[in-house]
């Protein structure tokens, strides 16, 4: 895994740093392309950045040399955007301003405010902020549900991207999803900062799917769902130097709800802090529906503080009662390791690993385990069904001491 990380790195480095030579450069075969001094727009937070962005992109995307796109510093209002490829050659957002979407849901027909749709060697920077307002959104009646809270847009969707690079940008008060993920291959985030409210729900901060080689670095997510959610189709993962609260953690899943869903593959999570978060590390699966897999899944140095489920596998995830309860997962889990976890749990159920009946979780390791409780409830536990994990290095609470109850804390 870290060969391929290292050398895949280095291959957008180079390509990225292609993006970057384009300053010097002029005139309409790439070259610098700033929206406010070229196309008219206006930083008065009620002219419509939408046609401005578009046709700078039309240009950029049709030159045969590198190319970068200026947002200057500002505040704009922007509708929507989609921004289409294939471009001819690698080309840059460089977002230095605040773009705000309409606060009023209604003022969108599609889940989506701007979408970046099948680019290669594409890079979104400049230390901008996107800004969803949606504050209005999450006290709507039925999110709760989650039945009206798909029908949102979603802040950033990142497309059949492949070759790409997110770096030094914020995304603020999404609607929906902070930012999603689907088909990509080989791209990153890194200083990428989510901020939104721990009431606001069903707001990821990033949702990846369906995608090879999405690496998340050095960043900082706040937010009212998982910090990073990952679902199916998901293969050589990196997560590291991620801080996530608030927030429900890190999550693989929910798995197994539809049919057809791809085989997540590769996942590695290092160097973690969750700070008064419902969840830490945890892989999630609904009981009683789809077939699935999901293997070779790695969560290491991770800290927790007031966490309330710092480690968990949930095979009987079943969130609004909206499932087959008394049935058991057909999504097989294996190859898992939870190593060198610490810190302290809000509740006493600090490791709580549920496995499925008919398709037992095959080499799970609990290794160096040192998770603290303190309340009127007693001390940490660790409860396991289903799964005879290897057990090594210190184990605070001891290793599947406690059984699973009858009927196990639902987590959110």
């Amino acid at each position: 895994m870290a060969i391929q990380f290292n050398f895949v790195s280095s291959m957008l480095i180079l390509v990225l740093l292609s993006i970057s030579s384009v300053e010097g450069q002029g005139g309409g075969g790439g070259g610098v392309i700033d929206v406010v001094a070229r196309f008219g727009a206006k930083a008065d937070e009620k002219t419509d950045l939408s046609k401005p962005l578009l046709d700078a992109w039309k240009e950029a995307c049709a030159s045969t040399s590198p190319s970068k796109i200026v947002i200057p510093k500002g505040i704009y209002f922007l509708s929507t955007a989609t921004l289409d490829g294939p471009c001819k050659a690698p080309i840059e957002l460089q977002v230095q301003g605040t773009v705000k979407a309409p606060a009023d849901p209604g003022a969108f027909k599609e889940p989506k405010w701007i979408v970046f749709n099948r680019i290669e060697n594409f890079k979104l920077s400049g230390g901008g902020v996107f800004d969803g307002q949606g504050t209005t959104a999450y006290k709507r009646e039925g999110c709760k549900g989650h039945d009206y809270c798909g029908s949102l847009p979603i802040n950033l969707r990142f497309d059949f991207l492949t070759n790409a690079m997110i770096q030094d940008i914020t995304t603020k008060d999404s609607k929906q999803f902070q930012a999603n993920v689907l088909g990509c291959k080989n791209i990153t985030f890194e200083h990428f900062t989510v901020s939104a409210p721990d009431e606001s729900p069903n707001t990821d901060g990033i949702h990846i799917g369906r995608s090879d080689g999405v690496n998340v670095l050095n960043s900082e997510i706040k937010t009212g769902d998982d910090c990073v959610s990952i679902g199916d189709g998901s293969k050589n993962l990196v997560i590291n130097g991620v801080t996530c609260g608030p927030g429900h953690g890190i999550s693989i899943g929910s798995l197994g709800l539809f049919k057809n869903e791809e085989p997540v593959d590769g996942v590695t999570v290092k160097n973690c802090t969750m700070t008064n978060t419902s969840n830490g590390v945890r892989i999630k699966t609904w009981p009683g529906a789809e077939p699935g897999t999901c293997s070779n899944i790695h969560f290491e140095d991770i800290t927790v503080t007031n966490v309330s489920s710092p480690i968990i596998i949930d095979q009987k995830y079943c969130p609004w009662n909206k499932c087959k309860i008394n049935e058991e997962s057909k999504v097989k889990l294996s190859n898992i390791s939870f190593k060198n976890i610490h810190g302290t749990s809000a509740r006493p159920e600090a490791v709580k690993i549920i496995c499925s009946a008919t398709l037992p979780c095959e080499n799970v390791e609990l290794a160096d385990i040192e998770i603290t409780h303190s309340g009127p409830t007693g001390p940490a536990v660790s409860q396991c069904s289903n799964v005879k994990p290897k057990v090594s290095g210190k184990q605070n609470p001891a290793a599947c001491s406690t059984p699973i109850p009858a009927k196990p804390t639902p987590t959110a």
